[in-house]
């Protein structure tokens, strides 16, 4: 099932959620409040898990350890005699590449 589907499914409980948290408080029924208020609980715990899980980007930290790697690749190559301008135009390009991949 994609995040989209599980979206949809959850919004539309939700939907149903209100409505029926209504109807049963007006009809006086504590038992089908309780049921209608925990399947929405159910709903919205498994929406907050998935997107969570199925988050895309990396995490601030690692992008930033990531990046001190990088640099420390540049200053060795750069240290071994490569011209210091080819080095980060390769790096600048291979950037490019990994993001429209």
């Amino acid at each position: 099932m994609t995040l989209k589907a599980l979206r949809t499914i959850c919004a539309a409980v939700f939907v149903c959620g209100i409505a029926g948290l209504i109807i049963s408080s007006v009809v006086d029924n504590n038992g089908a409040v309780l049921t209608v208020g925990l399947l929405t609980v159910v709903a919205a715990i498994s929406l907050l898990t998935a997107s969570a899980i199925a988050r895309r980007e990396p995490i601030d930290a690692f992008e930033e350890a990531d990046a001190e790697r990088l640099e420390a690749s540049v200053q060795q190559l750069i240290a071994a005699g490569a011209p210091e301008k080819d080095v980060r135009d390769l790096v600048r390009a291979a950037m490019r590449l990994g993001r429209t991949t």
